[in-house]
């Protein structure tokens, strides 16, 4: 339509959402569709932060806050990102948003102009490109491949660089994939930045809390202190906290920046949901043995996904250190001829087969770009997931 703006026609919608819709749309015609593309956890939020929301309902905090955030919880992640991080910010150089994807919008229409590159390792969370499209940057994804555990290299980091470089977004534990930088694997990035002064860091830390095998999860700043002035450490209580619905994201960084992201935010959507704020208050201050108990059940979910996938024939599943998605290559499928006859040439026609032959919903790995994958999230009832494997592994079987 001519009266919509020009700079829509730049992105798409979410793929993850437009799965997940499906999946809901089909299961609503009565077929039996097991949704593994929603990147939430199946855990229900914790009933002493549902309590506290209650309690904040009932003290009467229904009114406007300030724009980025009341000083309780502004005071709940300073304290938060010095007990789990060693970073001390000061409430002035904190930023609260309806979710870390609006952080990370605010962030971009804050700092980026027309021409202005921001650097994406692929396979990437969908909406990082759209994001920087939006406000009209180019993004550059470098690609990060199966053999490289699906991590930025420092090589390839340093290739990237150029002088329209503005950011670089730095997602660990990541999704789709899962994969999680070590203290020596971000230290060599951290080296490469040091060596360029220009270029900025948004580091999406949402999956920090969810890490399997004593794995240890490390943030930009805490490795290198250096880069503090330029860096935007971006975290939530979204996914550890089973509070994705409730809308709260949060980042630490140098007061100019962050009072410019409030100002975006101010003529947008004004301060997230003050209910909202006095639960996430409640969640960094109050009990975190439950994030333990839960990532148990991850670890069980993502070990029994990744063993099933990999006998599949034509499937070759990575082990993540994080999060809770598995990233599998379907390139043993690609060529094979499914029982109705049809060609697998992509990873969109793989996962077009698998909802249509088996009713297994999943994300194509185009949307992440870096093909040929598919995106699996574990974050779902083990019953459901064994089911789901043993779906794939059948429909793997009946390929030519």
């Amino acid at each position: 339509m001519s009266f919509l703006a020009q700079r829509l026609s730049r992105i798409k919608p979410s793929p993850t959402i437009a799965v997940t819709q499906k999946a809901r749309e089909l299961k609503a015609t009565g077929r039996d569709v097991i949704g593994l593309g929603a990147g939430e956890p199946d855990f229900d939020t914790p009933d002493n932060i549902k309590a506290a929301a209650a309690e904040a309902i009932r003290r009467g905090d229904t009114k406007y806050t300030n724009v980025d955030g009341t000083p309780e919880l502004k005071k709940a992640i300073v304290a938060k990102f010095r007990r789990e991080n060693g970073l001390d910010y000061k409430p002035e150089e904190i930023t609260v948003a309806s979710g870390g994807k609006q952080v990370i919008y605010n962030a971009m229409m804050a700092t980026v102009d027309a021409g202005d590159e921001v650097i994406i390792p692929a396979p990437f969370w969908v909406s990082y490109p759209d994001i920087v499209l939006l406000a009209e940057g180019t993004p550059v994804a470098v690609p990060c491949p199966q053999n490289n555990q699906f991590k930025l290299r420092a090589e390839d980091l340093e290739a990237a660089i150029t002088p329209k470089t503005k950011w670089l977004i730095l997602n660990s534990p990541g999704n789709p994939t899962g994969a999680a930088y070590s203290h020596d694997e971000m230290k060599a990035l951290t080296d490469v930045l040091v060596r360029h002064p220009n270029v900025w860091v948004l580091t999406d830390d949402m999956y920090e809390h969810l890490v399997y095998d004593d794995f240890r999860f490390v943030t930009p700043v805490e490795v290198e202190p250096r880069l503090k002035e330029r860096t935007l450490t971006m975290n939530g209580v979204s996914k550890a906290y089973c509070m994705t619905g409730w809308r709260i994201g949060y980042a630490g960084g140098p007061v100019d920046l962050i009072k410019a992201i409030a100002k975006v935010q101010s003529q947008s959507t004004s301060n997230p949901s003050s209910v909202s704020q006095a639960a996430a208050v409640e969640a960094l201050n109050g009990p975190q043995d439950f994030i333990a108990e839960h990532n148990k059940v991850f670890k069980e979910r993502r070990d029994l996904v990744v063993d099933m996938l990999n006998k599949a024939p034509g499937l070759s599943c990575h082990r993540p250190e994080g999060a809770f998605y598995v990233y599998p290559s379907c390139a043993g499928t690609i060529g094979k001829r499914t029982p109705q006859g049809r060609v697998i040439e992509t990873d969109d026609d793989f996962v077009t087969y698998l909802l249509e032959a088996e009713n297994v919903a999943a994300v194509q790995g185009s949307a992440f770009g870096l093909s040929p994958f598919f995106r699996i999230s574990y974050a779902t009832s083990t019953d459901l997931l064994r089911e789901a494997c043993n779906r794939i592994q059948r429909a793997c079987a009946a390929l030519q």
